[in-house]
């Protein structure tokens, strides 16, 4: 028996040997993807790392390899290694930024990559996201949400009719015959939220869907040639004016301290889905979920989200998008909106969740999403035009006459699509 023991261990020694030579022979048969992806809420992260990992147990033909970069970094890298030539073959970009890095030549189209039944059941929201010329760039495995947040008590009070879907919202007299009544029922008749502790990019997702639902946008989408006669144009004005006003007559909530709507002082909250759970929190069965007022042309809505594009530079489009399919199952969607409380991307994952599905609390995004939301502009002027157009916000919310403001913001986007030749429209 003494003898048998060296053999015994020499024979698991070889298994153990041979085991590990197999496992390292089918990892290096593997086809590695090299993926991005901008680190924002932790929340996100720890759901997409898993992803990762799980993707990467489940087949044994391609490997991920993760690379996370700060959001507030993210883009100067992903630009600093399309200048040096070293893209990944898989990243995400933020929606509205999507067109200037395919103009730029840094992303390669997906239309024939996505399989047909997959792009069928996607949001319309998505294909417009991603979409620049007439070619598909990009996939959002979720879109966002803007609308009325509303406490249910205080419009009681003032007798004011519930919208409950985009084409039943308030017209802007209703509205603002509304904004009256509750200002005078308030001890300092601040009852509106637009969210004035926000900056940046938020100034235009939430406030350019009232200059198209006046009938006016920010640039001439048949052309992408100029802004002027349009962002300054008489419909875009008149839809500013009504925000002019609602900050003359002191009806905005300043949200120092961003408590007055989960405090239940302030009626209205103009912002996005992101803060249902908050309000939802501190409101309860009070807390109601409206479009945003119709300026004239129906009301619309503010849309789009990060998405993922394969790159100009990969040499293996086939497999990266054998990851982003993954991405796009119901089961994985769904676990990403649970994460960062996003609408779904495709029919079939919305129609599995609490939230988004049929009867749902917000199911008046996914309709908005289906049938009223505006893209920002899919240009490579878009940077241009949100800061011009961030800059005649802050203008207007300082008193600034809207017409002016607007004038300016136009001369700016205007010289920069001259000095960019067009941008190749």
């Amino acid at each position: 028996m003494s003898r048998k023991i060296p053999v015994i261990i020499l024979l698991l020694f070889c298994l153990t040997l041979f085991l590990s030579c197999t496992s390292e022979q089918q990892e290096s048969d593997k086809v590695v993807i090299e993926v991005w992806y901008h680190t924002g809420r932790p929340e996100e992260k720890a759901v997409f790392e898993d992803q990762v990992s799980r993707f990467n147990r489940s087949q044994n033909k391609v490997r991920v390899a993760l690379t996370l970069i700060p959001e507030g970094d993210y883009n100067t890298q992903v630009m600093a290694a399309a200048a040096g030539g070293s893209l990944p073959d898989l990243l995400d970009v933020d929606g509205p930024y999507m067109a200037g890095y395919a103009w730029n030549g840094h992303l390669r189209p997906i239309d024939d990559l996505l399989p047909e039944p997959v792009k069928q059941d996607l949001l319309p929201s998505i294909i417009a996201q991603g979409s620049y010329k007439e070619r598909l760039y990009a996939v959002g495995t979720f879109d966002s949400g803007l609308g009325l947040y509303a406490n249910r008590e205080k419009l009681a009070a003032v007798a004011a009719r519930i919208p409950q879907k985009p084409e039943e919202a308030w017209s802007i007299d209703e509205f603002e015959r509304i904004l009256a009544d509750l200002s005078r029922q308030d001890d300092d008749g601040q009852v509106l939220d637009i969210r004035l502790d926000y900056r940046g990019e938020w100034q235009t997702y939430a406030f350019a869907p009232i200059l198209q639902s006046a009938g006016g946008d920010l640039i001439d989408r048949r052309t992408y040639g100029a802004s002027s006669g349009i962002l300054n144009g008489p419909e875009s004005v008149a839809g500013l004016q009504h925000l002019s006003k609602w900050l003359k007559n002191g009806y905005i909530d300043p949200n120092i301290d961003t408590a007055g709507f989960t405090g239940g002082k302030v009626a209205l909250s103009w912002c996005g889905h992101w803060e249902y759970h908050r309000y939802r929190k501190a409101l309860s069965d009070k807390l109601l979920v409206l479009p945003l007022p119709d300026f004239g042309r129906g009301s619309k809505t503010g849309m789009g989200s990060w998405c993922w594009a394969v790159t100009s530079k990969t040499q293996h489009p086939r497999e990266a998008m054998q990851f982003l399919l993954f991405l796009l199952r119901p089961a994985e969607l769904l676990a990403m909106s649970e994460a960062n409380g996003a609408v779904p991307a495709t029919m079939q994952a919305i129609s599995r969740s609490s939230l988004y599905g049929p009867g749902g609390p917000l199911h008046l995004f996914v309709l908005q999403l289906q049938q009223n939301a505006v893209p920002r502009p899919q240009t490579p002027g878009y940077p241009v035009i949100t800061s011009a157009f961030q800059q005649a916000f802050q203008d207007i919310r300082n008193g600034a006459d809207v017409k002016t403001s607007l004038d300016r913001a136009v001369e700016v986007i205007d010289q920069d699509i001259q000095d960019n030749e067009g941008y190749g429209f």
